[in-house]
């Protein structure tokens, strides 16, 4: 083809797009639909602009307010920024439905309608979702099929899709199958995980419940949360659940051999919720030497934290098969002694009711089970030794330090009545004449 037939070619080509062109802009159907869909857009906005406000001023909950009310009041606020882009695609719909009954005819203001689906889309993924996962999903799949529903091109992309079969062993499924699932289970669980993130914290507010039967109560209400999630997802996507019996059988296969021990620490943590031997808050050491409270109980393990900011994982069945000491038991008090000593010349049959005042006068130091009691413990080389013993309800470590504390009571109390707090002495005795100065 030499340069004039390209010419001519593109003549045609673009005279036949000048007629096209010219039939739409002479068409009164196209400037009616033109029109229509600029009367949506602004009158989209105006009534955007008087809702907001008041959207605002009547869903807003208080900030001191945590409540389920208010976690509702405030997730639908997050939507608010859709208002606008869904009312102009209504009232859109209301104009197509006009122009095609009038014209016969709406591709234009259906074209618009589509417009404002997919910036739709793009705020929802850009300004309303939080979660990471969502934000993924909606970046690579949303905006794509809602730019795609725009052009008008998503049904016959949506069927190549169905025609595109990926084998896998002795099965098979379509890529548009696959992207359904991703998309539905992805929302699904989703939903389930902030649906159990709500439920654990109303649990856990539950003060009349016992600490363990939160936390069992809550772990319960996880996994019937995520299985029916699971259960959903498949009745969802037609996946029947008698063709996993094989999976099933499988599974427990693994948990008979490889998974021993994570069924025996799954059920050990179980035993733990229900007896409430052993609950998040408490303080504990095991024998192993482990010690610290309890911040968190998991599936398989417990979570101990240390007063030196270090956290220890401890198997449950650890807590089930060992001796474990829970110093922080519910309503137990804990005995503390703190020794010192006295000078020989001192009378100590004052001492003991002196110091036992000055421990009291500690507002931590309870008086019952027992009141603070002095000892006399024995006779030591540089002085007599004495100790007091004392309860109080915690542990003598990290925030509190009761110990120490309860001797800088004793030291002032001995000093203020001048009793010699003794420091070691030893006599020297040196044997014949010193050594002569040599000349």
């Amino acid at each position: 083809m030499d340069q004039t037939e390209i010419l001519l070619t593109a003549e045609t080509y673009a005279l036949q797009g000048w007629d096209f062109a010219k039939g739409w802009l002479l068409s009164p159907a196209a400037w009616t639909q033109f029109g229509l869909l600029v009367v949506a857009y602004v009158v989209a906005v105006y009534i955007t602009r008087k809702l907001l406000p008041l959207l605002s001023k009547y869903l807003a909950p208080p900030a001191d307010q945590d409540n389920v009310l208010a976690k509702i009041r405030r997730f639908i606020l997050m939507f608010t920024p859709l208002l606008l882009p869904l009312m102009a695609y209504a009232f859109t719909g209301l104009g197509e439905g006009v122009t095609r009954s009038i014209f016969g005819s709406g591709e234009v203001i259906a074209f618009g309608k589509r417009v404002f689906m997919f910036l739709a889309a793009r705020i929802l993924v850009r300004e309303v979702l939080q979660d990471p996962m969502l934000k993924v999903l909606g970046r690579y799949l949303l905006l794509p099929i809602a730019a795609l529903y725009a052009v008008g091109l998503l049904d016959e992309v949506m069927a190549q899709l169905d025609q595109t079969v990926l084998p896998l062993g002795n099965l098979s499924f379509s890529l548009l199958f696959l992207l359904r699932f991703i998309v539905v289970g992805g929302a699904i669980f989703w939903l389930g995980r902030w649906s159990n993130e709500q439920s654990s914290s109303f649990i856990k507010n539950q003060q009349e419940m016992r600490p363990a039967m939160r936390e069992l109560a809550a772990k319960a209400t996880e996994i019937a949360i995520f299985g029916l999630a699971f259960l959903l997802v498949m009745n969802i996507m037609g996946i029947s659940l008698t063709s996993l019996a094989v999976l099933t059988g499988v599974i427990g296969v693994g948990l008979g051999f490889g998974l021993q021990k994570i069924a025996s620490n799954f059920i050990s943590g179980v035993i733990l919720l229900l007896e409430g031997q052993a609950t998040v808050g408490d303080y504990v050491e095991l024998d192993g030497g482990e010690a610290g409270t309890i911040v968190k109980m998991t599936a398989r393990a417990t979570i101990l934290e240390t007063y030196d900011g270090r956290w220890i994982v401890v198997p449950n069945e650890d807590f089930i098969t060992t001796r474990v000491v829970n110093y922080s038991d519910s309503g137990s008090a804990n005995r503390y002694e703190a020794p010192f000593s006295v000078s020989y010349d001192t009378d100590i049959n004052t001492v003991p009711a002196i110091v036992e005042a000055a421990v009291a006068k500690n507002p931590d130091v309870l008086s019952d089970p027992f009141p603070p009691d002095c000892e006399l413990r024995g006779f030591g080389e540089s002085g007599i030794d004495f100790s007091v013993e004392f309860w109080v309800n915690g542990i003598d470590d990290g925030r509190h330090k009761y110990t120490s504390d309860v001797l800088f009571r004793i030291w002032n109390a001995l000093k203020d009545n001048d009793i010699e707090i003794p420091y070691p002495r030893r006599v020297i005795e040196m044997k014949g004449p010193f050594p002569s100065k040599p000349e």
